[in-house]
């Protein structure tokens, strides 16, 4: 981990990241992970069955494990500190409301997260708020997951239950973490995992519509969920999720004077954004969310 500024070769528990253009908040709090917890000056969260707290100050990004790690490889990975950013934003068109969400939101990263946990979470994300996804993903792994090591004082933390965990689960069990018509969804894709009929490692090795055509194979995966954990799981950056918020995004930034037809929306957003679509969508996608329609086409 050449970012890494602690020394790596011993047990520890805390580590510091020297970054550039990271914001930690956007990061955490975009809607790509749901997990996280903002506290006072920090965020919490469950990374790779660890608990895990973060703090940005400056150009510094801290970390702090309840256990000890001699190998901090999960966590570089997962936050992605060794990526150029300002690489990634230069594939971006150069176009009013793409720079207008860069300048707003510039320093928003896409996360590496476990792949099982992402698909899990969004198929409980359909037409949910992120604040109601987090609640039901809470109760989820509070009720099935394990319990982790944390911090004198710190609240209960448990890891992403397993797909054999979930699949030897009953839909009603489900049901009682809030998921309702989702619980069946979870169920299915559990035991496609937990059967081997889904390998959702090797969906990276795939070119982008094959992987994308195998988790569409899921009940109650469309189109959109299976960008998600392709863009945000498996690293395939041309993934373009569109939900409502994109779409809206889209209609009243590059269609103002027609209305697009969903398929039209989807074509244009992979002819348009480049290598890096997935990293333009999040960015348009945090700030319709934090800054408003009406700013965003200003």
């Amino acid at each position: 981990m050449p970012a890494a500024t602690s020394a790596s070769r011993r047990d520890t528990t805390r580590l510091r990241w020297r970054v550039e253009d990271y914001d930690l908040d956007a990061t955490l709090g975009c809607g790509q992970a749901f997990r996280w917890r903002r506290g006072a000056a920090s965020w919490t969260g469950v990374v790779s069955g660890r608990w895990v707290r973060l703090r940005k100050e400056k150009h510094t990004l801290h970390a702090e494990t309840a256990t000890p790690h001699a190998d901090w490889r999960w966590l570089a990975e997962y936050l992605q500190v060794d990526s150029d950013l300002a690489a990634i934003l230069n594939t971006f068109p150069d176009d009013a409301p793409l720079r207008a969400a860069v300048a707003a939101c510039r320093g928003l990263r896409l996360l590496r997260q476990e792949p099982w946990e992402c698909l899990a979470s969004f198929i409980l994300s359909s037409t949910k708020q992120i604040t109601q996804i987090r609640q039901i993903v809470e109760l989820v792994c509070q009720r099935f997951g394990e319990p982790l090591p944390v911090p004198p004082v710190s609240a209960p933390a448990f890891s992403f239950p397993s797909p054999d965990r979930i699949a030897r689960l009953s839909e009603s069990e489900l049901r009682a973490c809030k998921m309702g018509f989702r619980a069946p969804h979870l169920l299915a894709a559990a035991g496609a995992v937990a059967e081997g009929r889904l390998d959702l490692q090797s969906l990276q090795t795939l070119p982008l519509p094959e992987a994308k055509e195998r988790l569409m194979k899921l009940e109650g995966v469309g189109p959109k969920i299976a960008d998600c954990v392709l863009l945000f799981a498996c690293g395939f950056g041309q993934a373009f999720p569109v939900d409502v918020w994109v779409e809206r995004a889209l209609s009243k930034l590059y269609f103002r004077r027609r209305k697009a037809t969903p398929r039209e929306l989807r074509e244009f957003a992979a002819s348009h954004f480049g290598p890096n679509a997935g990293y333009a969508q999040q960015y348009l996608f945090h700030f319709i969310r934090t800054h408003g329609a009406q700013k965003l086409s200003g």
